[in-house]
């Protein structure tokens, strides 16, 4: 029998993380109303459309609202485990990301348990609520089905999201300099898996879905859950295939992760 990997120090550096946050309590509360904020502020942004306009791209406000539930929770999830992979290019400038190369741990898992920003959890808050609410008052047929949706939805779309910082990390390597095209990736990502698809030309639909799929996050699922009418370039049952774009966005992650390590060459050269 194989032996199971020792998950020991990553559960202290872990747990040093979060030590390290709770020991400023006044600082650690403001951060966590600032990112409480920013959810409000987008929610906020969602009911000024809505209120203007009754349907946008095929979805009413409660649709909407499922769509922002369900990709601000998946954003938030991916972002607490491993959004600070955006401070990268800040240690290779100082040749400190040498350091993780020598110490006997995976390189990537490094990275991860390096940090927790356990201040966005005001934006999962949000996002939390949200979910619940829009689950309650949309016209939803509940059945095995539709519960193994939304499960299937949230662990898929965060495993979407996680992949798709893990590439803007990969290919800082390559662009320290570049965090407005990496942060398309991830913060251009979360805008998109906000919106309802159909407001898009098709070429950025194509992209959204098949290219950098955050359509599978939030926007297919809901319309198969309201059993809404699909699209041509993305039927319903499409909405069931997210764990298929979750593996395709962990190759490519998997792909820019190690072309970028092994490009690196240490802060001398």
């Amino acid at each position: 029998m194989a032996d199971r990997p020792d998950l020991t120090p990553y559960r202290a550096i872990l747990r040093s993380r979060i030590r390290a946050q709770m020991q400023y309590p006044a600082s650690f509360a403001t951060d966590i109303l600032g990112t409480f904020g920013v959810g409000l502020t987008e929610l906020a942004e969602v009911w000024v459309i809505f209120h203007n306009v009754d349907v946008l791209g095929g979805l009413d406000f409660t649709a909407a609202l499922l769509v922002f539930a369900l990709s601000n929770v998946c954003f938030s999830l991916a972002d607490m485990a491993v959004g600070h992979l955006d401070q990268l290019p800040t240690y290779i400038r100082a040749g400190t990301v040498d350091a993780f190369y020598v110490r006997p741990l995976p390189l990537l898992a490094q990275f991860m348990t390096s940090e927790i920003s356990l201040r966005r959890i005001g934006r999962l808050t949000v996002a939390l609520v949200t979910l619940v609410v829009a689950l309650s008052v949309a016209d939803i047929t509940w059945g095995p089905g539709s519960v193994l949706l939304v499960a299937l939805t949230l662990v898929s779309g965060t495993a979407i999201f996680s992949a798709l910082f893990t590439t803007a990390g990969g290919l800082q390597f390559f662009i320290v300099d570049g965090a407005e095209f990496t942060n398309a990736f991830t913060y251009g990502g979360s805008y998109a898996a906000q919106q309802p698809q159909r407001v898009f030309p098709d070429p950025f639909r194509i992209f959204w879905t098949f290219v950098v799929p955050t359509a599978f996050i939030a926007y297919l699922p809901t319309v198969t859950i309201l059993d809404l009418p699909g699209a041509f370039l993305a039927p319903t049952w499409l909405a069931w295939c997210s764990p298929v774009a979750a593996g395709f966005a962990w190759l490519m992650a998997a792909g820019c992760w190690r072309a970028g390590t092994r490009h690196y060459q240490g802060a001398g050269g």
